[in-house]
């Protein structure tokens, strides 16, 4: 290859990198314009390969550290800066240090989430930590299979010292970044009100001095009858229209005063005062003729689903205790949502925690709720098309109180089909539907909320843990049907 630009000679190699799937450019976490260029400076094989690198890199680090993660929006924000350091990484290799500034708007944008969040940054240097290691593993395995044996030992020393260099600098940038954005935040009210917050969430001995402190400093009344919502949305850095949201659906829920706490990118938590019986509490607005009612789940489920939102609620409770109850069960619907997703049901824009109550208890473990519906299941707990529609059914049928017509149109479909299903059920069961029935509806309900989380693991598939460069000769395809 014709060394071009400002290509740096003994690096052609990297031009033949590329991913192991079929990845393309638009799956970049980066915007269009970052990726063009970095296509116009190294090549698009070599950027597809750090976009499916920066996926794998991405999953480790949060497998790892949990913390940086906290969301969908904030794990794609800490995507969307990883692979900015991933692919300036390249651009160091290809064209010498000078090509690639240590730190950009995206990293940046990760360092002040992670302040915001109160993540410690012992915490965000090992996940850079993790990053690097998984990342130079990459790029040293690839240089081994594609310089030339002879110049094989060489070029792998040179990109070691090269990579290291290059994270060095950059965590001595995000350090000092971290500490600037840490003393700008740590004096802002809004910092103030999150420890405050955190505080009563976590502490169960507070006073009532303490409590009257701290209303007035969050200008929310803790003393009231308070419903908590936990917001989120996959789109990072929205959370202007996540507030919007939480103080929308809790003034429809009948609340007078609310408490928005952003607690990570695309999440937030929030409170409303209201009253048990879902109308406007003491000293709200009422309109002439009596009180108002709170709107409906469908009402306020249309309304976040327009702003692309979703939000878990939970029960109403009294006081410092309430405030704490309706927010872990506000966290605990947020989760079953998320496995729910995870398993690919249609998401809920409001999930009500009384509704999902009894799932989130007996998922609360969930190795053990999956041995539980893999022992009550038997076969009916395969991970297949037939198998989903035949626990489907029996889910519903048992639940209406064996009403053939009342499944056949919850289902859409013939009432022959519902006791085709059934009878197979059955089979597959090995016993009738009298034997364990509160168990056997139990088992059915967790698996069809959380899917695959408590069903049969799937066959063993080899992973690997990081792309491979793009061969120099055909590589042999398996057999295929002619395309028509």
């Amino acid at each position: 290859m014709t060394e071009t630009g400002g290509r740096r000679p003994g690096r052609a190699w990297i031009a033949r990198l590329g991913p192991r799937g079929a990845v393309e450019l638009d799956r970049a976490a980066s915007p269009r314009a970052v990726v063009e260029d970095a296509v116009a400076r190294v090549g698009a094989d070599p950027v597809r390969w750090a976009i499916e690198l920066n996926s794998l890199v991405v999953r480790r680090i949060v497998g790892e550290v949990p913390s940086l993660g906290g969301s969908p929006a904030a794990v794609e924000l800490l995507r969307r800066g990883n692979e900015a350091t991933t692919l300036r990484a390249l651009f160091t290799l290809v064209e010498g240090p000078a090509a690639a500034p240590p730190t950009d708007e995206a990293i940046l944008e990760g360092i002040h989430e992670f302040v915001h969040r109160a993540v410690p940054l012992e915490r965000v240097l090992h996940g850079v930590r993790i990053g690097h290691a998984a990342t130079t593993e990459a790029f040293l395995r690839a240089c081994a299979e594609l310089v030339d044996p002879e110049m094989a030992v060489d070029e792998v020393t040179a990109v070691s010292r090269e990579l290291f260099s290059y994270v060095d600098d950059l965590s001595d940038t995000m350090i000092r970044a971290y500490l600037v954005e840490h003393e700008a935040w740590s004096t802002s009210a809004a910092a103030a009100r999150a420890d405050i917050v955190r505080s009563l969430l976590s502490d169960a001995t507070a006073t009532a001095t303490d409590v009257g402190e701290a209303s007035r400093v969050l200008g929310y009344d803790l003393r009231r009858t308070h419903e908590a919502v936990v917001v989120w949305s996959d789109t990072p850095n929205g959370n202007s229209t996540l507030q919007a949201a939480a103080t929308e659906a809790l003034r429809a829920r009948g609340a007078t005063t609310t408490l928005v706490v952003p607690v990570a990118s695309g999440r937030l938590w929030a409170w409303g005062t209201v009253s048990r019986d879902g109308t406007v509490p003491s000293g709200g607005s009422v309109p002439s003729g009596g009180t108002r009612r709170t709107g409906s789940w469908e009402t306020i489920a249309e309304a976040l689903s327009r702003q692309r939102t979703q939000a878990a609620f939970g029960t109403p409770g009294g006081g410092v205790e309430g405030f704490r109850r309706s927010h872990r069960e506000a966290e605990r619907g947020e989760r079953i949502e998320r496995l729910r997703r995870e398993a690919g049901r249609v998401p809920r824009h409001a999930t009500v925690y009384a509704d999902v109550a009894a799932i989130a208890l007996l998922a609360t473990d969930l190795d053990a709720a999956g041995d539980f519906v893999r022992r009550e299941l038997g076969g009916l707990a395969t991970r297949n098309a037939s198998m989903e529609a035949l626990r489907t059914t029996l889910y519903h049928y048992i639940g209406a109180e064996r009403s053939l017509a009342d499944v056949a149109r919850r289902l859409h479909v013939a009432r022959g089909t519902v006791t085709y299903r059934v009878k197979r059920a059955q089979e597959v069961l090995g016993h009738g539907l009298d034997e364990r029935r509160f168990a056997l509806h139990t088992a059915l309900a967790l698996a069809e909320e959380l899917g695959d989380a408590v069903l049969q693991p799937s066959s063993p598939v080899r992973q690997t843990n990081s792309p491979v460069r793009q061969p120099n000769k055909p590589v042999p395809q398996p057999n295929r049907r002619p395309e028509s």
